[in-house]
């Protein structure tokens, strides 16, 4: 079952530009029969694997822009370890009505930008990323080809990652949803920069999230294999997804996913407090 689970994270965090990862934790509740506190440690590692394997496909591809890339993970890094000490001092029934109420803005925010950009729905994380599909790069660069931070964008990246941070150790999810209207506010990159430089960001700050849960968390063991499966089922799923991508990625999918997103949150939620 954490194989197929896996599979299904895997396309979902493909197929999406921002917001993919957290589908992970209410099917791993609801389907693989684990407590919230295990969902989030196994989320946050399935995650991890998943992206890292969507970033290494990016690293030559010059869509990276590393030094907003160091300033949110840097932080974010420092923000998940503290959303895990608060996720060890809330009860299940807390957790899961957070979650189920970050996940229906997170749906929200999905059909938001589905219907106002309906091009940049196009660029998902299992997308070709190049610059050659990059349209109205508008970021201040040097004349060298440098990244320019300025302070005031220094400061929101900083804050940003931190939060990102918060909410990963806190939920198990991701933070692409917020990494990438982030950059897209601040420095005003492409999609295709923002999406591929989210991918590095959401590695480093998911398996600094996933050492602290393991280390410090409220569980007393982790099945490994399981874990196995389903990071093996994530990459799976990343891969089908570069297949078909370009084929089915599009607004309409996008609203697709926030509607399921959206019931999904509900159905947990109501689970929650039968």
């Amino acid at each position: 079952m954490l194989l197929l689970i896996g599979i299904v994270i895997g396309l979902l965090l493909g197929l999406t530009g921002a917001g993919g990862s957290v589908f992970a934790v209410p099917l791993l509740i609801m389907l693989g029969g684990v407590s919230i506190h295990q969902a989030v440690t196994l989320s946050l590692a399935a995650v991890a694997a998943i992206t890292l394997y969507g970033s290494a496909r990016n690293f030559n591809n010059h869509t990276i822009l590393w030094k907003p890339a160091a300033l949110l993970a840097g932080s974010g890094m420092l923000g998940a370890p503290l959303g895990q000490i608060f996720a060890s001092r809330l009860s299940e029934m807390m957790l899961v009505t957070g979650f189920s109420l970050l996940a229906v803005i997170i749906a929200l925010r999905m059909w938001l930008t589905a219907t106002t950009m309906p091009e940049a729905s196009k660029v998902v994380r299992s997308s070709h990323l190049s610059l050659d599909n990059a349209k109205g790069v508008l970021c201040k660069f040097s004349p060298n080809g440098e990244f320019q931070l300025r302070p005031r964008c220094m400061g929101g990246l900083l804050l940003g990652g931190f939060l990102v941070g918060i909410l990963s150790g806190l939920f198990g999810v991701g933070g692409g949803f917020l990494i990438i209207p982030l950059l897209l506010l601040l420095s005003q990159v492409s999609m295709v920069q923002a999406v591929s430089t989210s991918l590095v960001v959401i590695t480093l700050i998911s398996s600094i999230g996933f050492i602290s849960h393991l280390t410090f968390g409220e569980i007393n063991y982790l099945p490994f294999m399981s874990l196995a499966w389903l990071i093996a089922g994530g990459l799976t799923g990343m891969y089908a997804g570069q297949l078909i991508s370009h084929r089915i990625a599009n607004a309409h999918l996008q609203k697709v996913f926030s509607i399921g997103l959206f019931l999904v949150a509900i159905t947990l939620f109501y689970l929650q407090t039968k």
